[in-house]
């Protein structure tokens, strides 16, 4: 019996490790896929990302059997509220992210990925009042001389690469608050500003200006798909994220920027300086003193956990 239960829980390890790799790399990747689409302005494809993901999420959430769970979340206005906040946030983001990629900013955009982390770590500071580690300050401090470096070297101050991680901050934030689960929370974000993507792109047909379906055929197809670009990673990353250690979600977290760091560097050659690999590795230096103490912090609390079990278990 046990031997079968720890034969279903490695096989569900497996298939968890697979699906987090294929939606980190995913995301890490999907620069090469709104290349294809530089030919559409970047509001255009984010009106069809919403679009088209609402309708994908529809089908997903009935294959699922799931509108129970969004009616409940539906009739919580903390809720509605929240997600409504996190969609218009993540549409920053979004639109930002296409218009770089299509503008030849792949390198700063990777950036901003490779900060998050630790502006997951400053936002948990300021707004939950969770109390940095002396090393997770480092790691912040390093972090800001990266930006820096790149400001005054480079003589570019990384706005996209900041704009993009505190916007996706501050979504994780706004979700967070939220309490809806991945799959229906998007699907509230995405659903709650359909109508402003389709007065949009209504608007576009009737100036002439829309791409979608009096373009290239090819086009139309790759927009239709950004629904399922949108939504099937974050699917691998819900089942990765209930099968896998959060250590392991951690560390394979930063396959994202790196495969975007690669496309920008061997792909696009876009230019790769020496204030650009300063900051980089600055960046990477504070991430692994960051790993590093969420390690330490972890192990601690799981030897801790182990000495409180064997003391209960203790005969009197």
């Amino acid at each position: 019996m046990s031997t079968s239960r720890n034969g279903s829980g490695k096989s569900h390890e497996t298939s968890a490790l697979l699906a987090a790799v294929g939606a980190f790399l995913t995301w890490g990747l999907i620069p090469g896929y709104w290349k294809l689409l530089k030919a559409v302005p970047a509001t255009e494809i984010l009106a069809h990302r919403y679009l088209w993901t609402t309708l994908f999420l529809t089908g997903l959430l009935s294959w699922q059997r799931r509108w129970r769970e969004v009616r409940a979340n539906a009739q919580s206005r903390r809720a509605v509220l929240y997600c409504l906040a996190s969609g218009s946030t993540i549409s920053i983001n979004w639109f930002l992210f296409i218009w770089a990629v299509n503008m030849g900013r792949v390198i700063e955009t990777s950036l901003g990925y490779f900060m998050t982390p630790l502006v997951n770590v400053l936002f948990g500071a300021i707004f939950l009042r969770e109390k940095l580690t002396r090393w997770q300050v480092v790691a912040v401090l390093l972090a800001t001389l990266a930006v820096l470096n790149l400001t005054f070297a480079y003589d570019h101050f990384p706005w996209i690469a900041l704009t993009l991680c505190f916007s996706f901050g501050l979504y994780g934030l706004l979700r967070k608050q939220s309490g809806t689960a991945a799959i229906p929370g998007l699907f509230f974000e995405t659903v709650l500003l359909v109508p402003i993507a389709l007065t949009y792109l209504i608007f576009l047909g009737e100036h002439g200006q829309l791409a979608f379906g009096r373009t290239d055929w090819w086009l139309t197809i790759l927009l239709i798909s950004t629904g399922v670009v949108t939504a099937i990673p974050l699917v691998w990353f819900g089942y990765a994220a209930r099968h896998l250690r959060l250590t392991t979600v951690g560390f394979l977290q930063y396959l994202a920027p790196t495969g975007s760091l690669c496309l920008g560097v061997f792909a696009y050659h876009e230019p790769f300086t020496r204030a650009h690999l300063i900051t980089f590795s600055l960046i990477w230096i504070a991430l692994a003193i960051f790993t590093f103490d969420a390690l330490t912090r972890w192990r601690s609390l799981r030897a801790r956990a182990s000495l409180a079990e064997s003391i209960c278990e203790a005969p009197v």
